[in-house]
């Protein structure tokens, strides 16, 4: 975040987390908020501009995606006020403190949409998962646990958004997509 004493300051709080550690929590948190809120409105924009044959089932997924993100949003700016922080949730604090890269402008495929959400939701998932080692090892469980629920949608959403383009991956990398596929026995 830009200016760490705004990001890290604290009200008085009678939750019995050190006052150094709630600090250093509550900067970390106000970097996950950035980055989800960022995250939420990049998944908005592939929603609202996606074209192609698949654009009905990606039009729903990524609309999908927005409404989990947008919860994640209020769970993690609301860990940050119960921490006795401030919460730095609006649009131009998320740009300018994002972690992620800005989304092209310029795609409309699906398949496009897909690979920029990909390019996002993994460095995503890596904060995420750093997050939870930090927030644990600064004594907040619950602020670990926070993050390991988010995790746990965020590498299935990365999953989902893989999925979609693996077999052109795996045919670039084989030829084939055949030579992945086992063909069952016939019963006789």
């Amino acid at each position: 975040m830009s200016d760490n004493k705004q990001t890290s300051r604290l009200y008085p709080t009678r939750i019995d987390i050190p006052a150094e550690a709630r600090s250093q929590l509550v900067v970390i948190l106000n970097q996950t908020l950035a980055a989800t809120l960022d995250l939420k409105t990049q998944t908005k924009q592939a929603h609202w501009n996606v074209k192609g044959t698949d654009f009905y089932q990606l039009h729903e997924l990524f609309d999908e995606i927005a409404g989990e993100l947008e919860e994640y949003v209020d769970m993690v700016a609301e860990r940050v006020t119960a921490l006795g922080g401030y919460a730095f949730g609006t649009a131009r604090l998320a740009a300018s403190n994002s972690i992620l890269p800005e989304y092209p402008l310029d795609i409309l495929d699906g398949k496009a949409h897909v690979g920029a959400l990909v390019d996002r939701f993994a460095p995503y998932a890596k904060h995420i998962r750093e997050a939870i080692a930090k927030t644990d090892d600064l004594g907040d469980a619950d602020t670990a646990d926070l993050y390991t629920e988010i995790s746990r949608t965020i590498d299935k959403r990365l999953w989902f958004l893989e999925a979609h383009l693996q077999i052109d991956e795996i045919k670039a990398e084989n030829g084939s997509a055949a030579s992945q596929t086992k063909t069952p026995a016939t019963v006789k």
